[in-house]
């Protein structure tokens, strides 16, 4: 089975869709990307053909004309970023979190608050 999450360039589109509450068409997707990514417009076309195929979007036939469609997120933000950690930790860590954890821990350079946070959220999920 293939990648089922966005891929990095497929992001940048669920970022505009994800920030938009109305649902877009692919000329309003362009335009929002427009001036941010040197992507064409035929790229940026086929990737929403993409999503569509991985059920992250999803679209609605426009009533007044049937060549217009409506795009929106199927998928949540944190639902895409969840399954991406997920793939990315079974794929270069062999599934070991702390592994993972503890390697981005090492490479990042995290601040006292920052610290604290993780440490509220480890005693929150050991209560779970």
């Amino acid at each position: 089975m293939g990648e089922m999450t966005p891929s990095e360039n497929e992001w940048l589109i669920m970022e505009v869709l994800w920030e938009h509450s109305e649902t877009m068409t692919a000329a309003e997707i362009i335009a929002a990307l427009e001036g941010t990514v040197n992507l064409n417009k035929n790229t940026i076309r086929v990737m929403i053909n993409r999503l569509l195929g991985k059920n992250i979007i999803g679209y609605q036939v426009d009533t007044h004309d049937s060549r217009v469609y409506h795009y929106y997120a199927i998928r949540s933000r944190q639902e895409c970023l969840q399954l991406k950690s997920k793939r990315f930790v079974n794929n270069y860590f062999g599934g070991n979190a702390s592994l993972a954890v503890a390697n981005f821990l090492k490479s990042a350079k995290i601040s006292k608050e920052q610290l604290s946070e993780l440490k509220d959220l480890l005693e929150e999920l050991e209560d779970h």
